[in-house]
């Protein structure tokens, strides 16, 4: 599953913890918008979308189950960071999201 892959992140703190060791936390880039504040439970919901999406595409039910996130919090990221052009949509019916490739890319 994808979210094994990402980092589980401590909600109380600006770190997380893998394999019993604590590290600092890493935020995408792209999840900070220019628009909104930018909270921390917020950051790391979209880090989280946009890890995935770099992957590949998925609809917004699919995200939600592989990040266990709720579909409604989903869908409210995947709309700001439509509106900030980081992700967009394809198809009709059920939409595919995809990531655009715009924004900040990642250092190193």
């Amino acid at each position: 599953m994808i979210l094994s892959r990402l980092k589980l992140f401590n909600v109380n703190c600006n770190t997380c913890f893998i394999g019993g060791e604590r590290i600092k936390e890493t935020l995408h880039p792209n999840a900070y918008l220019k628009n909104i504040r930018n909270v921390n439970c917020g950051l790391r919901a979209r880090t989280k979308i946009l890890v995935l999406l770099e992957k590949q595409g998925c609809s917004a039910s699919k995200i939600a189950k592989q990040t266990e996130q709720s579909y409604g919090v989903v869908m409210y990221h995947l709309r700001l960071l439509k509106n900030e052009g980081t992700v967009e949509r394809k198809g009709s019916g059920r939409y595919v999201w995809l990531a655009t490739g715009l924004g900040q890319k990642r250092l190193g």
